[in-house]
Order: structure tokens, then C-alpha cells, then sequence
């Protein structure tokens, strides 16, 4: 059986990839491309508000290639974040921009912890 670490890593993968047709994407070569994947606690009642948050800071970032955003079904204090970069350093760097430090200031409060985070190589489709 499956471990759910290995699912959302292949599933998340899988959505990425859906799109690409190349192993190529705006100029940079699918080997030096980065994933994460990390589920965030926060209060249930704040999970709709972190969300908003997260997806209003996040917008342009530099070497984003994919940056989504999902509810736990089964656990309503948990948000899954699925992101794909350029590479490495541009994830290092997004976590620099204003927007994304002024969402983590406001954000922090409402964190109230982190479970499974998982990086990934996104690889080309067939």
C-alpha cells in the first residue's frame, strides 16, 4: 500500500506535469527544477484566512513555475501547499520578497504547526 507521503509526492507531481509539454520550461532544464510539498496547521477557524493570505502574497514570484493551495478534506485545520521552481534558489529567494514576509508576520499567529513536508525533483512526462 501506498504511504500517504509517497501519494501526495507522485499526486502533485502528476498535476505539475499535466501542463508540461517539455523538458525544458522558460529556459531552464527540468534537472535543475525544485518541488515542495508541506501540509500547514493553522486554526480551524482561520483556514480560510490563511489561505486568502497565502494566495494574495504569493502572485509573480520570481522562478515560480506552480504554487497551489488546497484544503485537507479529512482535517479542516490543515493546508497543503504544493509548490514547483526553477530551482532551488529561487524558492531561497521568494522566502526574501516583502509580500511573502509581510503574509508570514500576519500568517504566524494562526500557525499552529507543520507536519509532512516533502521536497521533490519534478521530472519530464513521456
Amino acid at each position: 500500500m501506498m504511504q500517504r507521503r509517497e501519494f501526495v509526492g507522485h499526486a502533485a507531481t502528476a498535476l505539475v506535469l499535466a501542463g508540461t509539454a517539455s523538458p525544458i520550461v522558460e529556459g531552464h532544464r527540468m534537472e535543475d527544477m525544485y518541488g515542495l510539498i508541506g501540509q500547514m496547521k493553522v486554526a480551524p477557524d482561520k483556514r480560510r484566512d490563511i489561505i486568502a493570505l497565502l494566495a494574495g502574497a504569493t502572485r509573480d514570484m520570481a522562478g515560480n513555475i506552480a504554487y497551489l493551495i488546497a484544503e485537507d478534506l479529512e482535517d479542516d485545520s490543515s493546508i497543503w501547499i504544493t509548490e514547483v521552481w526553477q530551482t532551488k534558489t529561487d524558492h531561497a529567494n521568494s522566502l526574501k520578497l516583502p509580500s511573502v514576509q509581510d503574509a508570514i508576520a500576519k500568517a504566524r499567529p494562526h500557525i499552529t504547526g507543520f507536519g509532512t513536508r516533502v521536497e521533490t525533483k519534478p521530472i519530464a512526462r513521456d
